[in-house]
């Protein structure tokens, strides 16, 4: 269980709930509200079977494309190890940071079969920031280990096809897009340890307190409206940078220049929502 931390005493308890004043203070916050509810009953059994297939396909590859990792290791490969990691750790960050971004940003609930199945968590997400502490496993991580079966099942592929002049070849491309799957396969269930803050395992309190993973009072700064920075949700490592550089702003200045929409328009409008 959870020791007692600093985070627990500055005002983030997102699990339970956000403090009373900030509660009275929104009416974004919370399970109660109107389009937080509407958006959790859009939940369907189709989505579920998504997620299933998904998380068990992924978690196989994984499992499959580990122990041939394994059996391939040679000493001469551990600073591309290394260095492959870390690369991977940067890529997979930033790309939460890509796909939280267009998907806080951009499209609407309403689009065909993509709005329901893919936008409506982060509209939800907006209203009712708990809401991600009471997901499963499978719910929590269903989309993220989707996007990475993919590329798992092509490695698996070439495990068995190509020489092992090959695999030694490219046996460092493998290691990072291994790292990437993996850091891209758990972003959610960081997320989701981000905004938890009574019964988190001690290791995962340390490697928050470490900034290996996203800690919780860093993701604090995204959830402040109108959510506009702060995307990174893996490590935040590239969240400060990115802002120093006005990344996110510039990408929707551009956006909204050639297409006319505004940035967050769909977001707001659930926000808003009363009954």
């Amino acid at each position: 269980m959870a020791s007692g931390s600093d985070d627990n005493d500055d005002g983030g308890n997102f699990q339970e709930t956000e403090p009373s004043s900030l509660v009275r203070a929104s009416a974004r916050w919370g399970p109660q509200h109107a389009g937080a509810q509407e958006l959790a009953n859009l939940y369907s059994p189709g989505k579920r079977c998504q997620e299933w297939i998904s998380v068990v396909l992924c978690f196989a590859l994984m499992a499959f494309n580990f122990f041939h990792l394994i059996t391939l290791f040679h000493l001469g490969h551990i600073w591309y190890i290394l260095l492959g990691t870390v690369a991977g750790i940067l890529t997979a960050d930033f790309a939460s940071g890509l796909v939280h971004w267009g998907a806080d940003t951009w499209g609407s609930v309403d689009l065909p079969i993509f709005g329901k199945a893919f936008i409506r968590p982060f509209r939800e997400h907006h209203i009712d920031p708990t809401a991600i502490t009471r997901h499963d496993f499978i719910e929590t991580n269903g989309d993220n280990c989707m996007l990475t079966i993919v590329p798992l099942a092509n490695m698996a592929f070439n495990f068995h096809t190509l020489s092992p002049v090959e695999l030694y070849r490219v046996y460092p491309w493998y290691c990072y897009l291994f790292a990437l799957a993996i850091f891209v396969t758990l972003t959610n269930q960081i997320h989701k340890w981000s905004h938890t803050y009574f019964g988190l395992p001690r290791w995962v309190i340390l490697l928050q307190d470490l900034h290996i993973i996203l800690p919780r009072k860093h993701h604090r700064v995204h959830h402040v409206a109108p959510h506009e920075t702060y995307f990174c949700i893996t490590t935040g490592w590239l969240n400060y940078p990115l802002e120093k550089l006005g990344f996110w702003r510039s990408l929707e200045d551009i956006i909204q220049g050639v297409t006319g929409e505004k940035p967050r328009s769909d977001d707001l409008k659930w926000a808003q929502k009363t009954q």
